[in-house]
């Protein structure tokens, strides 16, 4: 994941149109965390920190939908990816709609996918970005 570090530009598709993305990735706390930014700066910014649990990876997402689902590490059907899945969440009340998964593919050092599943949606969004340079 520490390879994401850098910014990223890119689409993800919206109602049928692609519409441009972003993400900055840097770590923090030593380096202990990782710290993704979707959309800085904008009205949809989302921030999703990846951290140790002890021996588990987590990644709690701070989202536009006002809540914060924890995702963890689980085995993922590539090398090429890493995946994490819900395990609870804050200020998500039942039947409320929030992030249940979200997949990380490695296509080179310059290219990588996020697919990012609701539960109120059985198709991801899936962002497509390349490295700022």
């Amino acid at each position: 994941m520490k390879s994401l570090v850098g910014n990223w530009e890119g689409t993800v598709a919206m109602e049928g149109k692609q519409v441009p993305a972003t993400v900055e990735v840097r770590l923090t706390g030593d380096g202990s965390a990782i710290m993704h930014v979707m959309d800085k700066g904008g009205p949809h910014e989302m921030v999703t920190m990846i951290h140790p649990d002890g021996k588990r990876l987590l990644a709690t997402h701070y989202c536009a939908a006002h809540n914060q689902p924890r995702m963890a590490l689980v085995p993922s059907s590539a090398p090429s990816q890493v995946a994490f899945s819900f395990v609870d969440g804050t200020n998500i009340g039942p039947g409320e709609e929030h992030m249940k998964s979200v997949v990380f593919t490695f296509v080179d050092a310059d290219h990588h996918e996020e697919a990012w599943t609701s539960s109120g949606s059985p198709t991801p969004a899936v962002f497509k970005y390349a490295r700022k340079k």
